[in-house]
């Protein structure tokens, strides 16, 4: 079944009506399930600075979550300069576990759109 742009936006609605989850002070857990979803990145003045989804990788938004933590990420390496461990110092993100890819693709698609993020990772290089 295709999805339809009311069921994205009901997915939208989900994803910015979540709560705020603060990234964790160091040595300390994630939390964050390891299903794939979407999530968003806030500023610790609560500007949106990413909207990110899961593509593939066994332990889903936990891992993708860490790996901004940990520098792997375009959105850590470009916007926050390599330095990821920047967000254990107040900033906060909201997710929503989305099963189907194809809808994680048109929440992350229609979130981005509506949301306009400081920062849009698009996997190219900058000229």
């Amino acid at each position: 079944m295709k999805p339809r742009l009311p069921e994205i936006q009901a997915l939208f609605k989900k994803l910015i009506a979540s709560r705020a989850v603060s990234f964790p002070a160091e040595r300390q857990m994630l939390d964050a399930p390891n299903g794939h979803g979407v999530y968003l990145i806030y500023s610790p003045k609560g500007k949106i600075l990413h909207v990110g989804r899961t593509l593939r990788g066994r332990n889903g938004l936990r891992q993708r979550l860490y790996n901004h933590l940990a520098n792997s990420s375009s959105f850590s390496k470009k916007y926050l300069k390599g330095k990821g461990a920047r967000l254990r110092n107040g900033y906060s993100f909201k997710y929503l576990v989305v099963a189907s890819p194809k809808k994680r693709a048109y929440l992350e698609a229609y979130a981005t759109g509506v949301l306009c993020p400081l920062h849009i990772g698009t996997g190219a290089e900058e000229f």
